[in-house]
């Protein structure tokens, strides 16, 4: 009889934890399942591993952006030369593969752009973010239009490229830091994809393939040489030194 009653019991309290756990709603179980870090924390986490690597806030630093990979480059520079930083998932951008042309059109941009001190947002809607300057030079020459095309916190993008709160606080911080302590604008090179001749062919007779092909030399620079090009308008056309 002992036995019989602590079998009921067991049981019993095996049937409330199980009610218990359908009764947490199926989006908190989710939202524990994905929590992210707090962006301060994680910031700190970050620049402690840079630094356990010689990369110190208030370096230069340089982007890259590869739409169809869905990822941010973030590379600083030491006295030995340009290194990776950070590889970062982008959580959203809008549009396709291919350049903005107009207000509206909820397309991210691609080109050669710059960030200056004056393009940062600190009080930012979307946690921090910083204006990639479109139109450029080269999109003005092609008649091109949109303004506040950002790099921002959250997940969502109309024209913009979004990557989460924790990763922007990185991303904002040393670009601000390196801005700060004397570079005069960071570079952002947003590329479709990695423009190697190999995926360059892959994407040969598309609207876009001559605008990609103007644009490799930039990207070929950087790769062989770790070396920014200084890339300049003439015309409509981009110019890379």
């Amino acid at each position: 009889m002992k036995r019989a009653i602590k079998f009921l019991f067991v049981l019993g309290i095996l049937a409330a934890s199980a009610w218990g756990l359908m009764q947490v709603p199926e989006t908190r179980r989710i939202a524990d399942r994905i929590a992210l870090p707090h962006p301060e924390r994680h910031r700190q986490a970050a620049f402690a591993e840079l630094e356990s690597r010689g990369l110190k806030a208030g370096m230069p630093v340089f982007i890259r952006i590869f739409k169809q990979t869905s990822e941010l480059e973030l590379w600083m520079k030491s006295a030995s030369g340009w290194q990776l930083a950070r590889r970062i998932g982008i959580c959203r951008w809008s549009g396709r593969l291919g350049p903005k042309l107009k207000q509206g059109d909820k397309q991210a941009p691609e080109g050669f752009y710059t960030v200056t001190r004056a393009q940062l947002n600190p009080n930012s809607s979307h946690h921090l973010s910083f204006n990639l300057g479109f139109p450029n030079r080269y999109d003005r020459a092609h008649g091109r239009t949109g303004s506040f095309l950002m790099v921002h916190g959250g997940c969502s993008s109309a024209g913009c490229y979004a990557i989460r709160d924790h990763e922007v606080e990185v991303v904002y911080r040393l670009v601000e830091a390196a801005l700060k302590a004397g570079q005069k604008q960071v570079d952002v090179h947003a590329f479709p994809f990695r423009l190697d001749r190999a995926r360059l062919a892959r994407h040969k007779g598309e609207k876009w393939h001559p605008f990609w092909t103007m644009m490799q030399p930039a990207y070929d620079a950087f790769e062989r040489e770790r070396r920014v090009s200084d890339v300049k308008v003439a015309g409509k056309t981009y110019v890379v030194n």
